[in-house]
């Protein structure tokens, strides 16, 4: 059935439910414009560092080489036939790695050989004749000299016939080859075929400069302030073998202005390859007093290195220190922190100084969470 109202009566009951609304709203709020639901103490975790006795050292960027690295070259030039080992395997000294075409050599050898016999065979009759003196000295010396020279013919084109098989000077692991079969081999220059590299025991290479030099006893390096030297591969875990040092530059480099330095470690399982980039740390004593803090939960800034700590009430509170070197995953902290400090290790983007905090036990690696981890 169609209603008998007007528009401006609708309009009207509109108004005046809408203005009973807004009285009832604000009547509930007092006026007041609703506050934001109050935020807790950040959760945290804390380590409680402690002062700690730690080995001092240096470390620095190192690179590995073999103790020899030898250059395999041609002696005689030629055809290269054959390459007679697989690159990259371990060879002994004096094993055959190419093979030259030996034809035109095995020719010379022929040749020289008859020529040796012809002057063998008349020196020996000059020598009949000089003791029935139906010669002259100098015709013997002559036949004598051309026998000498025959000889020493036949002995050179014996050796470039053997030249013609070249064998590893070294025991050691081989390189690339460099030359292909069918390549033409030339004595020179264009004569290097590979190289050769022992590997046990390896070499690696490092140097100092001023800054870490500063922190040894006289400012050098010496059999008495380098108690050890250890190597840590790409993966951070150290070498299971311990090093020495077989190389120290006796004059400063000029350019660069630090100081070469070479330690040598046993290699017998070929774990580490020349050309590898390592780090080389020489332990030089001990340090007392220390705290040792994760990496993760330093700060650097533009005023210096600093940790975020957890106080008495609970609030942030930063606080610059100073750090020496790391040790493993940790800084060695020097200065700036005392006994039973709490360090905050995780969530440090989110903090501010003063703001409260819900310190916790980091979690032990391996462990499963405990669930409703109370406060501390």
């Amino acid at each position: 059935m169609p209603s008998n109202r007007s528009p401006r009566s609708v309009l009207s009951a509109l108004f005046a439910t809408s203005t009973l609304s807004l009285a009832l709203l604000a009547g509930c709020s007092d006026g007041k414009p609703a506050a934001p639901p109050a935020m807790g103490p950040m959760p945290v975790s804390v380590l409680e560092v402690q002062p700690q006795q730690v080995p001092s050292s240096i470390e620095v960027m190192a690179q590995t080489e073999g103790a020899r690295e030898t250059e395999v070259r041609a002696r005689v030039g030629g055809i290269l036939i054959k390459r007679l080992y697989q690159e990259g395997e371990t060879v002994k000294a004096g094993q055959p790695l190419f093979q030259i075409d030996r034809s035109s050599y095995e020719i010379a050898v022929a040749d020289a050989r008859a020529r040796a016999e012809q002057t063998e065979r008349e020196l020996k009759r000059m020598k009949t004749l000089i003791e029935a003196k139906a010669i002259s000295q100098k015709n013997y010396d002559d036949a004598s000299s051309a026998n000498e020279i025959a000889q020493a013919a036949l002995r050179q084109a014996e050796l470039n016939l053997s030249w013609t098989t070249v064998s590893a000077p070294v025991a050691g692991v081989t390189g690339r080859a460099i030359k292909s079969e069918g390549n033409l081999i030339s004595v020179g220059e264009d004569s290097l075929l590979t190289s050769v590299y022992q590997t046990n025991p390896i070499w690696v290479r490092f140097s100092l400069g001023d800054s870490d030099l500063q922190k040894l006893e006289g400012s050098r390096v010496t059999d008495k302030n380098i108690s050890g030297v250890e190597l840590i591969l790409a993966d951070g875990t150290i070498y299971d073998q311990p090093g020495k040092l077989n190389f120290r530059a006796s004059t400063i480099d000029t350019t660069l202005g630090t100081q070469a330095l070479r330690a040598e470690f046993d290699n017998a399982g070929n774990r580490l390859l020349p050309g590898q980039f390592v780090r080389i740390r020489l332990l030089t004593g001990t340090r007392d007093g220390v705290f040792l803090v994760p990496q993760s939960a330093i700060m650097q800034t533009e005023q210096g290195p600093l940790v975020m700590l957890a106080d008495g009430e609970n609030k942030v509170a930063p606080r610059p220190i100073k750090v020496a070197e790391w040790l493993g995953r940790d800084w060695v902290v020097t200065g700036g922190l005392q006994a039973g400090d709490k360090v905050i290790l995780d969530n440090l983007m989110k903090l501010r100084p003063g703001a409260p905090v819900a310190p916790k036990a980091p979690a032990v690696p391996g462990a499963p969470a405990a669930a409703g981890a109370g406060k501390s």
